[in-house]
């Protein structure tokens, strides 16, 4: 659980799939039972909450702001070639980059296209936020459950 509570905030591992996954061994490696099967629906639901949450929420914000999904596509295509370019950290920067790139063409103005590429990184900022406290939740659930079972 650890080990994807790093993976959300290093997007290299899949986080809570590796926390939940966690959470799924523990049940059937100490033979489930009908409390611990409880307490992977519990981790489930929180799982589910936060990765919808870290999209929607992202999502939503940006289009307030105007930023089109245009923009937050190329930001991907070119956050997944950074990180090939220049492991981890790479994967922020060509997202940054390309999230910039893609406003100042469509505005032509480099302040503007900065403050779209601001509210983009600030959103998804609280998306990797939501993500985390999802995490510390799911794991929560599990060592109460470790406790109480």
């Amino acid at each position: 659980m650890a080990v994807g509570l790093v993976g959300v905030v290093l997007p290299v591992l899949p986080g809570l799939v590796l926390v939940w996954g966690a959470g799924l061994w523990w049940v059937i490696a100490d033979g489930g039972g009908v409390g611990r099967w409880i307490v992977l629906a519990l981790m489930t639901a929180l799982f589910v909450i936060g990765a919808l949450t870290k999209y929607v929420l992202p999502a939503r914000t940006t289009a307030g702001r105007g930023v089109p999904w245009q923009s937050l596509f190329l930001g991907l295509v070119c956050a997944i070639v950074g990180f090939f370019v220049i492991p981890v950290v790479g994967l922020l920067i060509g997202g940054v980059v390309g999230v910039y790139v893609a406003e100042l063409v469509r505005l032509g103005d480099w302040r503007a296209a900065w403050d779209t590429t601001w509210a983009a990184i600030v959103a998804f900022g609280v998306g990797v936020l939501v993500e985390l406290l999802a995490g510390v939740a799911m794991a929560a659930v599990w060592v109460v459950g470790e406790l109480v079972l």
